[in-house]
């Protein structure tokens, strides 16, 4: 019936409007230090079904048919998963610029007190020295860097040193750890370059680098988005071209409705 493709159509185009979205943001975010791309995953929905197959064809002669009648209803966007492979890396020569090559997060704390998770290295001091993010969100555990520090030294392992003035060594000031999932799909994407814990994550595991597969952090560089515009832009061209096929068989089926009103008459 014609109503039952408006209907089917519908959910496509309203499916097909939501991978746009989906990745119209990969492509917002193909310059965001350590953006994470997103991947849509549909599903199909509830079958009609006219004729069930083995069923008999024939009551006489016992045949079963070997396939049945099954009209489909439509799509759906059942999730959009977060694809946490690494980016390539950028080097800037910051001492305070930190990539992490493998697995782990940062942990800082936000205003509220509560710990989320980043991939984005890029760190200042505030006023009292201390680690902070561009938003100012604390790095956990806190490292705070001496005012008249002159140079900084981070190691693969993530212990943070400094050169004080008068010390012929770099002096130890703290060390940087690193937190992972058992499920990093299932972190809650927060904004900010931040991703907080939920059930479906599982719980934080928190380590120094370089131990128990954890990654290892690197100095003077930062971890580029895992965007690819070029593969961005031939799935934006499917999901154009998915939505308009879509509502050509919604014209098509208001077309048929209108000559099956007009028999009527």
């Amino acid at each position: 019936m014609s109503e039952r493709a408006l209907s089917t159509a519908a959910t496509g185009m309203r499916a097909q409007q939501l991978h746009i979205d989906m990745v119209a943001n990969n492509v917002a975010n193909a310059s965001t230090t350590a953006f994470k791309r997103s991947r849509a995953e549909f599903e199909d929905l509830l079958y009609e079904t006219l004729r069930r197959s083995g069923t008999t064809a024939v009551q006489q002669s016992g045949t079963l048919i070997p396939t049945g009648v099954q009209v489909g209803t439509g799509t759906r966007l059942v999730a959009i998963a977060k694809e946490h492979r690494q980016g390539g890396f950028d080097r800037t020569d910051n001492d305070l610029d930190f990539a992490i090559e493998g697995d782990g997060f940062f942990a800082v704390q936000t205003q509220n007190g509560e710990l989320a998770y980043t991939r984005a290295g890029t760190f200042h001091r505030d006023v009292n020295g201390a680690l902070v993010t561009p938003q100012g969100y604390l790095l956990d555990p806190p490292i705070t860097i001496p005012p008249d520090t002159t140079r900084i030294f981070v190691s693969a392992d993530g212990q943070v040193e400094g050169q004080l003035p008068g010390q012929p060594q770099p002096q130890v000031l703290g060390q940087i750890e690193l937190t992972r999932f058992p499920n990093n799909e299932g972190l809650e994407a927060a904004g900010e370059n931040l991703f907080k814990e939920t059930p479906s994550s599982g719980a934080p595991i928190q380590g120094q680098p370089g131990i128990q597969s954890f990654g290892l952090v690197r100095q003077g560089f930062l971890e580029l988005s895992n965007v690819d515009v070029v593969r961005e832009l031939v799935t934006l061209i499917k999901a154009q071209r998915a939505y308009e096929i879509n509502a050509q068989s919604i014209e098509t089926a208001d077309q048929m409705l209108q000559i099956a009103g007009n028999l009527k008459r």
